[in-house]
């Protein structure tokens, strides 16, 4: 993962455009006049709200020093009001304050590995950027991006200026849906083969991208999920101790609280966001123990070498862990 920052800063709208029904850009510039950051491809963004609202967008302009950053911002009035916020307050030349940029959905595939990009609704903007650095080194991509219809879809004409042979609009309304059984079955790699999917979306999309492709050897699943995925039951029943290995405090963590509300209560500080393990922000070295990986962002094999845990949502697998807190 890519270099993080955490320090808090004013941006102002610098640009405000409708992309698509229900779809604003916003771009912005640091409000000091200084450049801002470069940023890497899956980066996400911050934006601190009035009212205590946190949320995240995905960075989907230009990366090098001084760029603009660009976040595309859907309109959801059944959401908790962070987007309605944003379409509603923020015109050209508002000031909001933002966090960041951090990446917990890094493009890195494999040399000569083909690269298939699922994409559902707004879960194009974190794509849009890996498309453009996909095309950019010459590598072997196609594009697949979902969507009620092509009204609510967008960057859409950005996308075909890459490659139209390689973006491939699947617009509901026009018969066109994904059919994601048909596309894992059809993009099977050869012997010695490699194949890197790196989707963004809805929940039902991206279960189907992971059922589709479970098992295919050759395979790679990177995902993005603006909504925490379902877990079971927990691995470890009952309290568990966590010490704070920096401070030699120890606390119990008991049935129905989160890691995350125990080490505040007393007097821990852990950047956190989300709160269901979906943005990364909670991130914490685990020094020794087993975690009970519940989080929507950690992949598979990270988790596997728990070397780091979401304590918003993850718990102890056993009965003790020690954090670097």
């Amino acid at each position: 993962m890519s270099a993080e920052n955490v320090e808090v800063f004013e941006v102002s709208v610098a640009a405000r455009r409708e992309l698509a029904a229900g779809v604003v850009a916003f771009e912005l510039t640091r409000a000091d006049g200084s450049a801002l950051a470069p940023w890497t491809p899956g980066s996400h963004l911050d934006v601190l709200l009035p009212g205590g609202i946190e949320r995240q967008y995905s960075l989907c302009g230009g990366t090098s020093t001084g760029s603009p950053w660009r976040i595309g911002v859907l309109r959801e009035p059944g959401g908790r009001g962070g987007s309605i916020q944003l379409h509603d307050s923020a015109t050209v030349g508002t000031k909001l304050r933002v966090r960041g940029p951090r990446n917990h959905f890094p493009f890195a595939p494999e040399a000569g590995a083909r690269i298939i990009f699922v994409a559902g609704g707004i879960g194009i903007t974190p794509i849009l950027p890996m498309v453009r650095e996909a095309a950019a080194r010459g590598l072997d991509w196609t594009l697949l991006y979902a969507g009620r219809s092509r009204q609510t879809m967008a960057f859409v004409d950005e996308l075909l200026a890459h490659d139209p042979e390689r973006v491939r609009i699947h617009a509901a309304d026009e018969g066109q849906r994904l059919e994601l059984s048909v596309l894992a079955a059809d993009s099977r790699p050869g012997p010695g083969a490699r194949l890197a999917v790196y989707g963004c979306g809805p929940a039902r999309l991206l279960d189907g991208v992971e059922d589709a492709f479970a098992g295919h050897h050759g395979v790679s699943v990177h995902l993005e999920r603006f909504t925490p995925k379902e877990n079971g039951a927990p691995v470890y029943n009952g309290p568990f101790e966590v010490e704070l290995q920096q401070t030699g405090v120890t606390v119990t963590v008991t049935e129905g609280r989160t890691i995350l509300e125990a080490v505040e209560e007393v007097g821990a500080f852990v950047l956190s966001s989300c709160r269901e393990g979906t943005c990364g922000t909670c991130e914490t070295p685990i020094v020794s123990g087993t975690a009970d990986h519940r989080d929507s962002v950690l992949t598979a094999a990270e988790q596997a070498e728990n070397r780091v845990m979401m304590v918003c949502v993850s718990r102890a697998a056993c009965s003790r862990l020690v954090l670097d807190l």
